[in-house]
């Protein structure tokens, strides 16, 4: 256990401590006014009812003159002052006006010491100055530890509200138009209207830092949450489409990320978080940028079929997979390039930097592999979702 703080005074300050403590309803009121009348402008204590500011007030003087009294104790580990940081920063008040009434306090203090000073020496009020002043110093830290420990703790409290608000509604809890409501306004979204949810994923911060204060600033109301390994963002729609929202937050994703379609309310969100998730899961995972569910059902389907995907993709393309890679690689090109130009060998020519006939004979050689026309609408479905199958994760 530590030692005992020792007294901060000498004896001619303890006389004088002692010959105030009688003053102390006196010069709380004086305190009282000084913060009320001396630039109000300073001081904001409405959350606070006059008699428990009066009451902090006059703790806070005797504290101050039982130090210089002689009571041992530390003033920087103050447990008066501490108390008063802890209940105003739970109150609301400004830290600026907290100390400013400590140093209203102090001042008030020292008069009164000076008016019981008429027999004591320079010397004597010397040093009742400087023990004085150690101790608002002191007090005041205390104050500020307190004060500031007591906001962070605030923090993280409302963090760890926020964090089981936004788990509930991916649970789907807002399906219970009651727990909705509460969740929109503690989390300050709209309570109608359509949603997204993004999904993200990276090896670092899948998301620039403060996406939800950059999509404020351009109306855009959202939340953000860690989920085990992955971001998620509930993101409100309001009067916006889709699209010009994804437009938005696309500059935002450093990793990889996946949207799910808009949903009518927050009812859906935890539809959509899953959404958010099979869209994410078609991106490989060196990828970066945001894909919208909207954009990638081929894939999606792929996905949440990995068994058909690869049976697919042996069906489909096997013989071509079976090559050497180079070979295998170039047809692999020139199929998806052609079929990415409505089946043009002329437009997929340039794609390629080769010559059309160069992409027919690729064609040929391919068709000849396989068995099988590359023309033909069921062709065309099924060589792209093999290939498709193939740039999966």
């Amino acid at each position: 256990m530590a030692a005992p703080h020792p007294p901060l005074s000498t004896p001619g300050t303890r006389t004088l401590a002692d010959a105030c403590r009688a003053d102390i309803p006196r010069l709380t009121g004086r305190l009282i006014s000084a913060i009320f009348t001396d630039n109000p402008e300073w001081t904001d204590y409405t959350s606070v009812p006059r008699a428990e500011l009066r009451d902090g007030c006059r703790r806070y003087l005797t504290r101050i003159l039982q130090l210089l009294g002689g009571e041992p104790g530390d003033p920087e580990r103050d447990d008066v002052a501490a108390a008063i940081g802890r209940h105003r920063a739970e109150q609301g008040v400004p830290l600026e006006a907290m100390l400013r009434t400590f140093r209203l306090g102090g001042g008030i203090v020292w008069e009164a010491l000076l008016d019981k000073a008429d027999s004591a020496g320079p010397q004597e009020i010397r040093e009742a100055g400087t023990a004085m002043w150690a101790v608002i110093d002191g007090l005041s830290s205390a104050l500020v530890t307190s004060y500031r420990n007591t906001e962070l703790e605030q923090v993280r409290r409302d963090e760890r509200r926020r964090h089981a608000l936004i788990e509930d509604l991916l649970a789907g809890r807002a399906h219970d138009a009651g727990f909705a409501a509460r969740a929109a306004r503690e989390l300050n979204l709209p309570s109608h209207g359509a949603y997204l949810v993004v999904a993200a994923r990276g090896d670092d911060r899948p998301l620039r830092a403060g996406a939800e204060t950059t999509l404020s600033a351009l109306g855009i109301r959202s939340v953000w949450h860690d989920h085990m390994d992955t971001t998620i963002g509930l993101v409100a729609l309001e009067t916006r489409d889709s699209a010009a929202v994804l437009r938005q937050l696309r500059p935002l994703v450093r990793g990889r990320a996946g949207a799910s379609p808009a949903v009518p309310g927050l009812a859906q969100v935890d539809s959509a978080h899953a959404s958010a998730l099979t869209a994410l899961e078609t991106l490989p995972g060196d990828a970066t940028g945001l894909v919208s569910l909207d954009e990638r059902y081929p894939e999606a389907l792929l996905t949440r079929s990995p068994d058909l995907a690869d049976q697919l993709v042996a069906h489909i393309l096997g013989p071509v997979l079976e090559l050497p890679a180079k070979e295998r690689d170039i047809l692999l090109q020139t199929l998806a390039a052609w079929l990415a130009e409505n089946c043009s060998a002329a437009n997929a020519a340039p794609r390629l930097h080769c010559h059309r006939n160069t992409v027919i004979n690729r064609l040929q050689r391919i068709s000849t592999l396989l068995g099988r026309s590359l023309e033909g609408q069921r062709s065309y479905v099924e060589l792209s979702l093999a290939l498709a199958a193939l740039r999966l994760p």
